[in-house]
């Protein structure tokens, strides 16, 4: 499952980010941001009618991310089926 496709409030955890190119500009700084493997994330509310953008916590830090960004995001669910 990918971030964007997580239901809100259903804690999930990040498995790893996928980089679309070397050097991925994007991919990087969500890892900089704490998207890590093992990291709790919920999406916590999304945008009007489902859209841009998603409210997301990881850890105790929260974030707004388009949905572009957070499908870069794999995830397993807490109880550790993906």
């Amino acid at each position: 499952m990918w971030l964007n496709q997580l239901p809100r409030r259903y804690p999930a955890i990040v498995e790893t980010v996928e980089a679309h190119a070397p050097n991925d500009a994007v991919a990087r700084r969500l890892r900089e941001l704490g998207f890590v493997a093992g990291e709790q994330v919920e999406v916590l509310a999304e945008g009007p009618l489902g859209g841009d953008p998603l409210l997301v916590q990881v850890g105790f830090t929260r974030f707004a991310l388009r949905r572009v960004e957070a499908a870069r995001v794999r995830l397993r669910n807490g109880q550790g089926v993906a």
